[in-house]
């Protein structure tokens, strides 16, 4: 089963500082269809100007993942954490019992663009906590890379979900195959360029949930970048 969640069909903000784009329900935002794809809750594309960012506030049960396409994000949280992530740095919280933290763009001249993950946790009130990691665009050439993984061996970020993240950039004519063990499920949204996912062409801000099917196929039509969630 192939569902398709087309990017002009997001819910969409404009405040001025802040251009955000939600996948699936967020704040303001409530479209009782698209509460989430399985532990998938939230996926937000964000613009965030020069300077400008969210003050601090407050998350629980949630693990987070930050995925920076361009620009710089300024981080500070209440357990000794501070740091600017810029591409090719990925940013783990796991809100666990609570924790407070602030965002904003760290740079003075270049905007923001930022995807921005809430995955469901294992289970509630986990001790929170925080990871960093370098992956290189490089290492995602042509290849589904592994950002986040429950896995804590697998050198990507620890998530406490049964949940796997993968990002890729794809050069013209490349096809990726991507298999589901049954009973898995797999959500994939186009950062950037055109592909084709199990027979359906998606664009910038498009994504795809598939469902009972053995297997993701991935073919770009140009330049792309992706990312493809491996769900329970």
């Amino acid at each position: 089963m192939i569902q398709v969640r087309r990017s002009a069909d997001r819910g969409h903000f404009d405040f001025g500082w802040l251009k955000t784009h939600h996948t699936f329900s967020f704040g303001n935002y409530r479209d009782p269809d698209w509460m989430g794809f399985r532990t998938l809750r939230v996926l937000n594309e964000d613009y965030i100007q020069p300077g400008e960012g969210f003050g601090e506030h407050g998350h629980r049960d949630m693990e987070i993942v930050s995925y920076v396409v361009s620009g710089a994000l300024q981080h500070w949280d209440d357990l000794g954490n501070g740091s600017t992530i810029t591409r090719g740095r990925i940013q783990r919280m796991t809100a666990g019992r609570g924790v407070r933290h602030a965002e904003k763009n760290g740079s003075d001249t270049e905007v923001t663009h930022l995807i921005q993950i809430w995955i469901l946790p294992e289970d509630y009130g986990l001790d929170p906590s925080y990871e960093e990691k370098d992956i290189r665009d490089e290492e995602k050439k042509n290849t589904l890379k592994l950002l986040a993984s429950h896995n804590p061996d697998s050198g990507a970020v620890k998530i406490h979900q049964d949940a796997a993240i993968y990002a890729s950039i794809l050069d013209p004519g490349v096809v990726l195959n991507h298999a589901l063990s049954p009973g898995r499920h797999a959500w994939l949204h186009v950062i950037s360029g055109e592909v084709t996912v199990n027979g359906e062409t998606l664009k910038p801000g498009d994504s795809v949930g598939i469902s009972d099917e053995s297997e993701v196929r991935i073919e770009a039509h140009d330049t792309s970048e992706i990312l493809l969630f491996d769900l329970s």
